[in-house]
């Protein structure tokens, strides 16, 4: 498995990729849901691939000069269970460290929640997001 951070063309397709296999195709959302004002050519993208094909992806970009959002992170299918997720996640945090943010920011599906608390989010229940397709909890961690 290659971590990459996203700097090319290709690599970019290779997180569109994995959302559309992952997310649009299995949840029936649109490209214009799963694609949105947050995909510019200035957002961050991490990708996971096995040998050639992307398996695994996060997108990045900033919120104010402190907090970096994290989100559209999406492991295909048959690569769930083996820390791909948990790999992208820290991936995405040491290189918004890295950028000099000292705090991560996502919104998480409810069932998802305590998977991000095992990686040392905060869950603030009192922050519901209802989107269009999924609704969803803001969590942050302190990097």
């Amino acid at each position: 498995m290659d971590i990459i951070r996203a700097n090319t063309t290709a690599e970019r397709a290779g997180a569109y990729y994995v959302r559309i296999q992952a997310m649009a195709v299995k949840h029936h959302i649109s490209l214009y849901q799963e694609f949105d004002e947050h995909d510019t050519p200035n957002t961050k993208y991490i990708i996971i691939t096995d040998d050639v094909l992307p398996v695994a992806t996060c997108r990045l970009y900033p919120i104010n000069e402190s907090d970096m959002m994290l989100g559209r992170i999406v492991v295909l299918p048959e690569y769930r269970h083996k820390g791909l997720g948990s790999t992208v996640i820290r991936e995405a945090e040491k290189w918004a460290s890295e950028l000099g943010y000292s705090r991560t920011v996502l919104e998480s599906r409810e069932n998802k929640i305590g998977f991000y608390e095992k990686l040392g989010y905060i869950a603030h229940f009192e922050d519901v997001i209802h989107g269009e397709t999924f609704t969803c909890i803001r969590m942050d961690k302190k990097l």
